[in-house]
C-alpha cells in the first residue's frame, strides 16, 4: 500500500514537473516570441520614420561647384540688356555727335521751311498785283499804280516800284533800277537757298570726321591691349565709324536734293519777274525821250 502511495506520489510529482517544464519552456517561448515581434515592430517602424523623413525633407541642394576660368569667361561675355533704337544710336554717337547733328538737323528742317515759304509765287510773282497794277496804268493812275507796288513785299513788287520811281528820268534808268533790284533780290534769295547746299556738304564732312574717330579709337584699343582685345571693345569704335557716315549722310541728302529743286523754281519765277515787269513798263518807252538800248 505504501509501495502504491509512493508510486502515485512520485507520478505526480513526475508529471507536476513535466508540466512545469512545459509551461516553463512555453512562457519562454512565449517571451522569446513577444521580444521578437517587438523588436521586428521597432525595427519596421524606423524604417518608416526613415522613409517620412526623406518624402518630408527636401534634398539639399548640391553645393555649387567653384567658379572656373571658363565660367568666368561666359559671365563676362554674356549679351548686354537690350536697347533701344534711340539709345544705341545715341551711345554709337556720344554726346559731341550727337549735338552736331541735331544741329544741323534743327537747322535744315528751318532753312527748308524758310526757302519754301520764300519760293512760292504769291512771294515772288502775286497774280493780284499784276492784275491791280495794270489796272492803275490802264486808268492813268501811275501814282497808285506806284504806291500800290511801293507797299507791296513782294520780288515784283520791289522790281515795279524801283522802276516807276526812275521812269520820270528815263525808260533806260527806269529799266537799269529794276534790274539791279532784281539782281539785290535774286540773290539775297540765293543766299539763303545756298545755306541748304553747306548743310548738304558739311553733313558728309562731319560723318567722315566721326569715321575717322571711330577707327582711331578702335585702333588705340588693338594698340593699347596687352592681350588680344574684346570684340565688344572694337565695336565701340566701329560703330561710332559707321553710323556717323550713315547719319550725316542721312542730312545731306534730302538737303542737296531741296537745295536744286528749290533753285530751279527761283529760277523760273525770277525769270518770269523779269518778262512781267519789262511788259508793263513797256508803255513808258516813250517817256524821257530816251529808250532802251537794244
Amino acid at each position: 500500500m505504501n509501495a502504491i502511495l509512493m508510486a502515485v506520489r512520485n507520478g505526480l510529482a513526475a508529471r507536476r514537473t513535466v508540466l512545469m517544464v512545459l509551461f516553463g519552456g512555453a512562457l519562454v517561448v512565449a517571451l522569446v516570441g513577444l521580444s521578437s515581434s517587438s523588436i521586428a515592430e521597432e525595427a519596421e517602424e524606423a524604417e518608416e520614420a526613415e522613409v517620412v523623413e526623406e518624402v518630408e525633407e527636401p534634398e539639399a541642394a548640391p553645393a555649387a561647384p567653384a567658379p572656373t576660368a571658363a565660367s568666368t569667361d561666359s559671365a563676362e561675355t554674356a549679351p548686354p540688356a537690350k536697347q533701344t533704337y534711340l539709345q544705341w544710336f545715341y551711345g554709337a554717337l556720344g554726346f559731341r555727335y550727337t549735338v552736331i547733328f541735331l544741329a544741323l538737323s534743327f537747322t535744315f528742317v528751318a532753312l527748308f521751311v524758310m526757302n519754301v515759304l520764300a519760293a512760292r509765287r504769291e512771294n515772288i510773282l502775286p497774280p493780284d498785283l499784276i492784275q491791280a497794277f495794270e489796272a492803275h496804268l490802264d486808268a492813268k493812275q501811275y501814282q497808285e499804280a506806284y504806291e500800290l507796288a511801293r507797299n507791296d513785299d513782294s520780288f515784283l513788287g520791289k522790281v515795279l516800284s524801283a522802276g516807276l520811281a526812275k521812269v520820270s528820268t528815263s525808260y533806260s534808268e527806269a529799266v537799269e533800277a529794276m534790274q539791279e533790284v532784281g539782281e539785290d533780290e535774286n540773290m539775297k534769295l540765293e543766299q539763303r537757298l545756298g545755306y541748304l547746299a553747306l548743310i548738304g556738304t558739311i553733313g558728309p564732312m562731319f560723318g567722315l570726321l566721326g569715321t575717322v574717330d571711330g577707327m582711331v579709337q578702335s585702333f588705340t584699343v588693338i594698340a593699347e591691349a596687352v592681350t588680344a582685345p574684346k570684340p565688344s571693345e572694337l565695336a565701340q569704335g566701329i560703330s561710332k565709324a559707321l553710323v556717323t557716315t550713315l547719319v550725316g549722310l542721312w542730312i545731306a541728302i534730302p538737303a542737296i536734293a531741296v537745295h536744286h529743286i528749290l533753285k530751279n523754281r527761283i529760277a523760273r519765277l525770277v525769270l518770269e519777274v523779269g518778262i512781267v515787269s519789262e511788259g508793263l513798263m513797256s508803255r513808258f518807252q516813250h517817256m524821257g525821250g530816251k529808250k532802251p538800248n537794244p
